[in-house]
């Protein structure tokens, strides 16, 4: 079964490690909270709010070593109002996953996007 699991933290400032080491603390949490095994990542897919030009959030997944999924970084849509220096993902994987049991990783400033999906 294929599933798709979401995301999204920030970063204090449009720096190149903060953004790998928020990117990391994000994947971690998702892949720890839903069990993931690496090999079951088909894709991963970031965006990142215009704020934040210093590095691709994917690479912080390639330290990570994963290597077998393929990757895409993409600007996330301007929205006035909307939260700033914000990386975003969606994770898919390939196994069996049950949707419904699903967590989501909404963490540091990102929490307030999905209040819903707080644990």
């Amino acid at each position: 079964m294929t599933a798709a699991i979401r995301g999204a933290t920030t970063v204090e400032a449009n720096d190149k490690e903060l953004i790998y080491e928020a990117t990391a603390e994000m994947m971690k949490d998702i892949i720890e909270a839903n069990n993931i095994k690496t090999e079951d990542i088909v894709s991963i897919v970031f965006t990142a709010t215009n704020d934040l030009d210093k590095a691709y959030p994917a690479v912080a997944v390639r330290q990570m070593g994963i290597t077998g999924a393929a990757l895409m970084c993409v600007q996330e849509l301007y929205v006035e109002g909307s939260l700033r220096k914000c990386i975003r993902v969606m994770v898919t994987v390939e196994g069996d996953y049950d949707r419904k049991n699903l967590k989501h990783a909404y963490l540091r400033g990102a929490a307030v996007l999905r209040p819903d999906l707080k644990r």
